[in-house]
């Protein structure tokens, strides 16, 4: 099994910040990967942490802070390849 993970970054702006437009890129995502045989597996939320920067003399320019990325993860059967036979 293959899997393919791809960041979702959702566009909206006010004339157009709907569930429904969201959902509707979504699920173009999901139509444009299936077209190439990947079949959607669940959308996760990951985390991190993203370091501070750091200033002159060590003191903190912009501190850390904690920040989330939407990823859509995709898998794909992988084709079948012959026994390999030893002689």
């Amino acid at each position: 099994m293959e899997y393919k993970v791809i960041p979702f970054v959702a566009t909206a702006n006010p004339n157009n910040m709907s569930s429904k437009n969201i959902a509707e890129q979504l699920d173009q995502l999901i139509k444009t990967q299936a077209t190439g045989g990947w079949e959607y597996v669940r959308l996760e939320s990951v985390s991190t942490y993203v370091q501070p920067v750091q200033g002159c003399f060590g003191n903190p320019v912009k501190p850390g802070y904690m920040t989330s990325f939407q990823m859509v993860v995709f898998s794909k059967k992988e084709d079948e390849k012959p026994p390999v036979t030893i002689n």
